[in-house]
């Protein structure tokens, strides 16, 4: 029996191939016994299908891809981490001998896949909330392991604050929440519950009361705001669906509530199912959302790695495109152009006449690391940018 103490793979296991399919080390052994496992390829990253309504996706998983390739045989061109992109793009092209990187496709394909789908999902909520707050709950919907990677990637994509304590600590930030329906069961009285917590937190924790524990909403918000007062900062509504109703005019209810006591000051937070429709029906009243399953488990950027070139000549399974590409996107519009890799670099944009500029930029030379990893603050800055000029 085995002595792990959870299933997840170790980052030698990962490194040295063996989290990988069973048919890559049988191909590398057919291909050595033929004398062809040094034959130098293109393999490109790219989508040949969106879930249904997306026109577009953030790139997201870059950084730990690129620990894949220090050292080895290989030039690795991306797009910047936290880039928008669309349908065939190439959002990471590598080249060299297939013995140096073929036995990672799953790998890549599953960082790269499983980042980009979080991102994604979180920069479309962050779209719709437009200026209202995001915080990312979800770590309890996935496995332990990864937690940290979702975190990040909520974050990128446009969360502005995470609940999980070891991926905020990973980010440099501090994690948010408020408080579980266990503190006030334990308690057995609400406003003991709230009281507690009021008395034994440091002061820079907001009061968030968590407002639908053993009454109806309505009547634990106005208890709260008797017990508190002023020093209430927000009530959280985590109604499940069982008893949701119409979570609109609960919303409603409980902000005239509020307003009538004279707490208008007071922040609304919902959680509990909350998604994009959720968003686009309760913004003018919710304050900050904290968004879990919807985010975690997103529809799937299904993202492919194929060969596009063989010994430097264009070359593909069908169904794809065969080539080595590069994408041009104009600064002013977001039109973007694909082009074989040694085309002519398009001078001004077909559509508005605005400056191209080519989004694949070489990471990695022989192995080499030659630009420079953004932070993950500066990377979800860019996303926040490019999501001014998109829309969903």
């Amino acid at each position: 029996m085995h002595r792990r103490k959870f299933y997840i793979a170790t980052d030698e296991e990962i490194l040295s191939g063996k989290v990988t399919d069973v048919y890559y080390p049988r191909t590398y052994l057919i291909l050595k016994e033929k004398n062809k496992l040094e034959t130098n390829v293109t393999m490109d990253v790219h989508a040949y299908n969106f879930p249904k309504n997306y026109n577009w996706a953030v790139f997201c998983g870059l950084k730990e891809v690129i620990n894949l390739f220090l050292g080895k045989k290989v030039d690795v061109y991306a797009m910047d981490e936290g880039t928008i992109f669309r349908l065939y793009e190439p959002v990471l092209s590598i080249t060299g001998p297939y013995s140096e990187f073929g036995i990672y496709e799953p790998v890549i394909d599953g960082i790269l896949r499983h980042n980009t789908s979080i991102a994604t999902k979180a920069a479309r909520c962050k779209k719709l909330a437009m200026d209202k707050m995001l915080v990312f709950f979800g770590i309890r919907s996935i496995h332990p392991a990864i937690a940290p990677m979702a975190d990040r990637a909520s974050f990128i994509g446009g969360c502005d604050a995470v609940s999980g304590v070891l991926g905020a600590e990973l980010l440099g930030i501090n994690p948010v929440g408020t408080m579980p329906h266990e503190l006030t069961l334990i308690f057995d009285d609400v406003k003991e519950a709230w009281l507690a917590f009021d008395e034994v937190l440091p002061k820079e924790v907001p009061r968030i009361m968590l407002c639908d524990t053993m009454y109806d909403e309505r009547t634990e918000v106005w208890l709260a705001s008797k017990t508190l007062g002023e020093r209430l900062y927000g009530v959280r509504i985590d109604t499940p669906s069982s008893r949701k109703g119409d979570i609109r005019k609960i919303l409603q209810e409980i902000r005239w509530i509020l307003d009538m006591n004279g707490l208008k000051h007071v922040k609304i937070v919902l959680s509990s199912g909350v998604d994009e429709e959720t968003i686009i029906n309760t913004r003018d009243l919710v304050d900050i959302y904290g968004i879990g399953t919807a985010i975690a488990f997103p529809p799937s950027i299904d993202l492919a790695f194929d060969i596009v070139e063989k010994e430097g000549k264009p070359y593909s399974k069908r169904g794809k495109m065969p080539g080595r590409k590069q994408v041009y996107r104009c600064k002013n519009c977001f039109n973007d152009v694909i082009l074989l890799f040694n085309s002519p670099k398009p001078e001004k944009c077909g559509v508005c006449g605005g400056d191209m500029f080519p989004l694949l930029k070489k990471y990695i030379e022989n192995g080499k690391l030659i630009e420079e990893i953004k932070s993950d603050q500066e990377i979800k800055k860019y996303v926040l940018e490019q999501l001014k000029k998109i829309q969903i």
